[in-house]
């Protein structure tokens, strides 16, 4: 095990696996094992256990405490396991626990369940879980949990909490969330991730406010593709990003968009199509018309075109059959 601390280590694309489920609809570990295997094989830079692809929402305590205990085992301190934790206060700190239990390096901090609090409240929220745990914390800011400037900059001081990742897409708010995290809190390592769904397709804009960490779906299911565009991102290869982008990542995120949940089903479908079978979504998600599959299928030959590896891994299982 390394003595960095997490924002140190945080590097590369960051994989986020679906969780894989059984014909009964059962949690089946051996699966997820293989799958997040072959994303760390890949060149994963860490492994986010549990969070939205992995369908937090809908995993029992039990199942996320294994889960996460699986890619921690996989990862062996290659690459940190970061979990997901969230609904209200107490749950949180439970699912704080299971994931220290289960030898997580640290969590990301979903927004709290349903309801819309304040600034103050968001701030208590996030300062309490990270008083219970020894964990180091990502805060996760979308839909019902959006954060001013201040806010981050009060958070950025509150021992254990560590970066933040933006889910709402709004620059000039993160613009001013940077700007006011090195005034007031100049002497922390704080990081900062792209977590907008495919967040490829923005990468150049948040780029161009010193954002180069993101979430990376695509690389659950065509990681030759997502690490090309990593690639050509930090080395300033617009040209290839450009490329990538026009070709597969606007037509991917049409498609993701015609279905509601289809930011999780069309990933999940996308790895059974690369010869991985981890099941279906649970409710109360559903599957994605068997029409924007094969536009799916359809769209990953052309990204694997793209990137000159038309013979690649189509098993998603880190071998190529």
């Amino acid at each position: 095990m390394t003595s960095a601390s997490l924002a140190e280590r945080l590097d590369g694309l960051l994989f986020f696996p679906v969780t894989a489920y059984g014909p009964d609809g059962a949690l089946d570990l051996e699966i997820y094992r293989a799958h997040v295997r072959a994303g760390i094989e890949a060149g994963a830079g860490a492994v986010f256990a549990c969070c939205g692809t992995g369908e937090f929402h809908a995993l029992t305590p039990e199942e996320f405490h294994d889960c996460v205990a699986v890619a921690v085992e996989e990862a062996a301190g290659r690459v940190p396991v970061v979990a997901g934790a969230g609904y209200g206060t107490a749950l949180a700190i439970q699912y704080a626990k299971l994931a220290e239990r289960a030898g997580a390096d640290g969590l990301l901090a979903m927004p709290p369940y349903l309801v819309v609090a304040d600034q103050e409240g968001l701030i208590r929220h996030y300062s309490a879980l990270a008083g219970a745990t020894d964990l180091d914390i990502i805060v996760y800011q979308r839909d019902n949990a959006v954060l001013t400037p201040d806010s981050v900059a009060r958070l950025a001081k509150v021992p254990g909490i560590i970066g933040l990742k933006d889910g709402i897409g709004d620059l000039d708010l993160m613009q001013r969330v940077v700007s006011a995290v090195r005034a007031d809190a100049p002497d922390e390592d704080f990081r900062y991730f792209n977590g907008l769904p495919t967040a490829e397709l923005t990468g150049l804009a948040y780029r161009g406010i010193g954002v180069t960490l993101y979430s990376s779906a695509v690389f659950c299911f065509v990681p030759e593709v997502a690490l090309a565009f990593h690639k050509a991102l930090m080395t300033g290869d617009d040209e290839t990003a450009n490329k990538l982008l026009d070709g597969f990542y606007r037509p991917l995120v049409e498609l993701r968009n015609q279905g509601r949940g289809y930011a999780v089903s069309l990933v999940k479908a996308g790895v059974r199509l690369r010869g991985l079978d981890v099941g279906e979504v649970r409710p109360p998600l559903s599957e994605p018309s068997p029409a924007h599959v094969k536009e799916l299928a359809e769209l990953i030959e052309r990204g694997m075109a793209l990137v000159g590896d038309g013979d690649g891994d189509k098993n998603g299982d880190g071998e190529g059959r």
